[in-house]
């Protein structure tokens, strides 16, 4: 009996379907699900058929082939090894082994068990494995099984990337799909985007789904990021669903944290390079190339700035460089050492703390720690916070060092301070403060901290927090933002990038559109540009209209860029191949371009007036523009041209100075000027005014 009467309301909190923080989930596909909140039925009497029978029947026929793959794979490994093990126990020490070797039959190993049938289905896959070394000590065999996949992956992405590779999409799927079985998932996130997209073969949507399915029960970071996003835009048959969505997205954005401590494995940095920024892809450089040499040769000489730079260049993969944190770690020393630059200092008190790529050092990593915090450097006094905490279990010591780190402004400060409230072990504060600890991570996140980001998805995706009301959309946001960090994103959008600038055509298209398809914005916008470029290449291999699918997708994002507003808003003023005009659309994107800042949203409206078409009122309130103030047309087209010229760069001439000051002289004309002479000589005036202003501007600049 209890002591007191109490209730449940089991409409409070939230409710997880397959695991959470507390309880682990299931290996499983989940389908569609029914909660039965009110009653209470016997079995039977439970109904909740499968909507989407095609894709149920896809998943079983797939593993159905899988088992016959796996299958092959373990049973030609374990007759390799009996042949290895028959070898090794020949060994003719005495007279009569001699002789039975020499008169005797000889041994034979088994045969093989497959018919021709078989072997003609899987002819590539039994010639790798006739190539495949299984000496490695591997128990079950799993490991051999997934280094054939990894080599089957390996010759179809070679190939695909070669001159005139994408012709042989068609050809590469059933290898792929061999590849997958044997569990290796970067191949099932190539189907995925090849039925998707259409790429080589036609577009299939359900196998789309399948193999991102699969792809993600196998932890393929693209291809969970690829789920995320289509429940996240509701697009190709994916439902909206920002619940799922950020079901996936956390995923990713949990595992981005661990990847960045993690040294080996194909990462780089994810950097928003843009293909028309000519001035970034001029910085791009390699091992040889001349802004790395120069980098070199300047930190070589005692550059700080050279050694910090080329450390992080080197250490996390950055500006095109490949990572080698070995040697980022001997310029982080050498600049500690010889430069005493608070940074490299603690850059390489951090790598000596962690073991990263060195033997851990923990009593020089403090000295050096100490150093750099004497110098004033924020992220110094937090380390030694960090130490404090994490080495010595002195809370009062830590929390005062990261009180001081975070008056400095250091995020990471802010991020600590909170776990310690959270985890009840504030000096002074007794018990669990979850509500202030959400506070500072709230701050931590606003710092760009990622972990801090990751704390505050959560509360926003539960609304268990008070400063924290259920926001499923922004819950989404932030975890997007932090898996879009990811280290095997960045090393994809790399080879993309390099293929680019390499001028190798189908190697770029192939990995750009790898990228584009996980919901990326900058890969989504320089696919476009590359289809825009090249539109021979995008109308043979890609089923789907490349240029106006991934413009499209960029200005759904919350971080696009005003180019790409603008060229939406071009489509849907001129029409676009198969797409119908649509005025208000047009207007509504060069508001947006607008109100990024792009004084040509602000030109392209005013052309939209000028051609005799009106502004809707929620554009003019969206654009903070009173209606009230500009009723007439000429009124509005003053504010639209004062915007343009405000918003561009005064110090030149540009577009929208000329049509400012063009527009002042037709009103100043239309009310003065009547007389067709008068008119005449004020035209022919005017020019030569506008002749000399230019002529002077450009002399000023």
């Amino acid at each position: 009996s209890f002591r007191e009467e109490f209730y449940y309301d089991d409409t409070a909190g939230y409710f997880v379907l397959g695991g959470s923080g507390y309880v682990n989930g299931i290996e499983a596909f989940f389908g569609p699900v029914k909660y039965y909140r009110l009653n209470v039925f016997e079995t039977e009497q439970i109904s909740n058929p499968l909507h989407d029978k095609e894709t149920m029947e896809q998943i079983e026929l797939y593993y159905e082939r899988c088992m016959d793959i796996q299958e092959i794979v373990y049973e030609y490994r374990h007759t390799v090894k009996q042949g290895e093990k028959l070898q090794r126990n020949c060994y003719y020490e005495n007279y009569y082994l001699k002789l039975i070797h020499k008169y005797g039959e000889k041994s034979k190993c088994d045969a093989f068990m497959w018919g021709k049938e078989l072997r003609e289905k899987y002819h590539t896959l039994f010639k790798l494995l006739k190539e495949t070394d299984f000496s490695a000590p591997d128990e079950d065999g799993s490991g051999a099984v997934l280094e054939v996949g990894r080599m089957i992956f390996e010759k179809v992405s070679k190939g695909l990337s070669s001159t005139d590779g994408l012709s042989n999409v068609g050809s590469s799927v059933p290898l792929l799909v061999e590849s997958s079985c044997c569990g290796y998932h970067k191949a099932s996130y190539f189907l995925a985007v090849i039925f998707e997209t259409g790429l080589g073969v036609p577009v299939d949507h359900t196998k789309g789904l399948l193999y991102s399915l699969v792809g993600a029960q196998g932890n393929e970071r693209l291809a969970v990021m690829n789920l995320g996003y289509k429940h996240y835009q509701g697009i190709y048959n994916y439902p909206l669903d920002l619940e799922l969505s950020y079901a996936y997205y956390s995923n990713i954005a949990i595992k981005t944290s661990l990847d960045q401590h993690t040294i080996k494995g194909e990462q780089a940095f994810v950097e928003t390079i843009r293909l028309m920024d000519d001035e970034l892809l001029k910085a791009q450089t390699k091992e040889n190339g001349d802004v790395f040499m120069w980098l070199k040769h300047e930190a070589t000489r005692g550059n700080a700035a050279a050694q910090q730079r080329l450390a992080q260049m080197l250490f996390w993969g950055q500006q095109g460089v490949a990572k080698n944190p070995e040697a980022a770690i001997e310029w982080y020393a050498k600049g500690a050492i010889e430069t005493e630059d608070p940074v490299l200092i603690y850059d390489y008190a951090i790598v000596l703390f962690k073991g990263q790529g060195v033997k851990k050092n923990t009593k020089l990593a403090l000295e050096l720690m100490k150093k750099a915090a004497a110098k004033g450097l924020p992220q110094a006094v937090n380390g030694l916070g960090w130490y404090y905490h994490n080495f010595k279990r002195d809370y009062r010591k830590a929390a005062e060092h990261w009180l001081v780190a975070e008056e400095l402004g250091n995020p990471d400060a802010s991020y600590n301070l909170g776990v310690l409230y959270l985890d009840g072990i504030y000096p002074g504060v007794p018990g669990r403060n979850q509500t202030v600890a959400a506070r500072y991570f709230y701050k931590a996140a606003q710092g760009g901290h990622i972990e801090g980001t990751l704390r505050c998805s959560l509360y926003y995706i539960t609304g268990n927090m008070e400063d924290f009301p259920r926001d499923p959309e922004k819950a989404v946001i932030w975890a997007k933002h932090i898996a879009e960090k990811n280290g095997y994103l960045g090393h994809v959008i790399r080879k993309a990038l390099n293929a680019y600038l390499e001028l190798s055509w189908h190697e770029a298209l192939l990995h750009y559109i790898l990228a584009a398809e996980t919901g990326i914005e900058v890969s989504q916008s320089n696919l476009a540009h590359i289809c825009e470029e090249r539109p021979d290449l995008a109308r043979k291999y890609l089923a789907t209209d490349c240029v106006w699918r991934y413009y499209n997708f960029s200005v759904s994002q919350v971080n696009a860029p005003s180019f790409a507003y603008l060229k939406m808003g071009d489509f849907y003023y001129y029409g676009y191949q198969n797409q119908s005009k649509d005025l208000e659309l047009s207007m509504r994107m060069y508001a947006q371009a607008a109100l990024e800042g792009d004084s040509q949203g602000f030109f392209n409206l005013a052309l939209v007036i000028e051609e005799g078409n009106s502004i809707p009122s929620y554009i003019l309130d969206h654009l903070e523009i009173d209606e009230a103030l500009h009723s007439s047309s000429m009124s509005l087209l003053q504010e639209l041209y004062y915007r343009c010229w405000n918003n561009s760069n005064q110090e030149s001439i540009s577009p929208c100075s000329l049509a400012l000051l063009y527009f002042y002289m037709r009103v100043f004309w239309n009310n003065i000027l009547h007389s067709t002479l008068i008119y005449f000589m004020g035209t022919f005036l005017l020019s030569i005014l506008v002749a000399f202003a230019v002529q002077y501007f450009q002399s000023l600049s």
